[in-house]
């Protein structure tokens, strides 16, 4: 499968300009949002940004760049599927064959000295992991890379290829991808689950609150009608 069109969002800037560099050469097409995209185009690599695809500005002080269905849509759709292509055409869909991502440091963050949870919160990648795992579920058309230790090989044989990358090479991204995502959701899970982790006493119920119960045949007679009238 050629590789015409590339998608590039990373926290981690190591090796991206000469991946870029590389894949501008082959003549793709480099898509990309903030940081990265900066950074890029500053570098002289020609880039185009995700809010000119979606139509849509980054927001949210950037928790949502990618979560749109013109960029879902190009990593999601199957290449063999005729309707797949005649939907992404209908509705002027460019089709992206390359996902490259670097999730936000949750790990490194969290394993700062005297980190606070709105901190750690701050640093949960939502849009990065969705595209990850969009793009391997669709390996058979589109390749996912997931760390900068991938860049020089996927590179080389793109250059190889003419420009494509194997089957077999997008298949071994795709388990690198879910291994990731899964490390990453586990050290989420991890942190939360830990002291480091526990809510401060004026993030907590306050005392003087009486929440509804939650079971309306525990509650007297009287109690349960009130609650049923609700």
């Amino acid at each position: 499968m050629k590789v015409r069109r590339a998608l590039v969002s990373v926290h981690d800037k190591t090796g991206i300009l000469d991946l870029a560099r590389g894949l501008a050469g082959l003549g793709v097409e480099i898509l990309s949002t903030g940081g990265t995209a900066r950074l890029l185009r500053e570098s002289g690599v020609s880039v185009r940004d995700v809010a000119d695809v979606t139509g849509f500005p980054e927001m949210l002080d950037g928790r949502v760049k990618t979560l749109h269905p013109k960029i879902h849509g190009g990593i999601l759709a199957r290449r063999d599927a005729p309707a797949h292509l005649e939907a992404l055409d209908k509705h002027g869909i460019p089709p992206i064959d390359l996902v490259v991502v670097a999730l936000y440091p949750f790990e490194a963050t969290v394993a700062r000295p005297g980190v606070t949870l709105p901190e750690a919160i701050e640093q949960i990648d939502v849009g990065g992991p969705a595209m990850i795992r969009a793009a391997a579920k669709n390996h058979a058309s589109v390749a996912v890379v997931t760390d900068p230790s991938q860049y020089g090989a996927v590179l080389d044989e793109l250059r190889a290829g003419g420009g494509a990358l194997s089957g077999a090479t997008r298949y071994r991204l795709a388990q690198d991808a879910f291994r990731r995502t899964a490390q990453y959701d586990a050290a989420i899970a991890a942190y939360l689950r830990s002291p480091q982790a526990a809510p401060t006493a004026s993030t907590a119920t306050s005392p003087t609150t009486s929440p509804r119960p939650s079971c309306i045949t525990c509650s007297s007679p009287a109690r349960r009608r009130r609650l049923l009238s609700w």
